[in-house]
């Protein structure tokens, strides 16, 4: 397994995996969205997204994160918005290598620390990111406004 920061070059395997995400997620397959969403986040480095491949080259998994702020902590923060392993790689160890590569470049880039969210009934996930040190945070709520 091979974990790379994907460029422009690696796009149509980051589309595969992130359509997939998305229907994973309930969302109808949209390629096309899928191709022009992604390609913006790079073109403009709103987002650094870590590619795994197989050893024969194939896409296996993706994460994405977002750069957010802590005023109070005067710090860049990421957010692990996505994380995704293609069904025929569960289980062998790509969704942790995905989250120790995205913890590793939260290091270099002398970041406070990564914030993510998961559903409550998402248990396969939580287990996965307490292994990889995360904490449930419980002393505060989360709002969304949605628009």
């Amino acid at each position: 397994m091979n974990i790379l920061k994907a460029t422009l070059s690696d796009l149509d395997d980051v589309v595969v995996l992130f359509n997939n995400y998305r229907i994973f997620y309930g969302q109808s397959s949209d390629l096309e969205g899928a191709i022009s969403f992604i390609k913006e986040r790079m073109e403009l480095n709103e987002s650094t997204i870590f590619l795994a491949k197989s050893n024969d080259g194939l896409p296996a998994g993706f994460v994405q994160l977002y750069p957010i702020f802590t005023s109070v902590g005067m710090k860049r923060k990421w957010l692990l918005n996505d994380l995704f392993v293609a069904e025929e790689y569960r289980r062998h160890g790509v969704g942790k290598a995905l989250m120790n590569q995205a913890k590793e470049f939260a290091m270099q880039t002398d970041a406070a620390g990564i914030l993510l969210e998961t559903a409550k009934d998402n248990v396969k996930a939580q287990a996965l990111y307490e292994s990889a040190g995360y904490k449930k945070e419980d002393n505060g709520y989360f709002y969304n406004l949605s628009l």
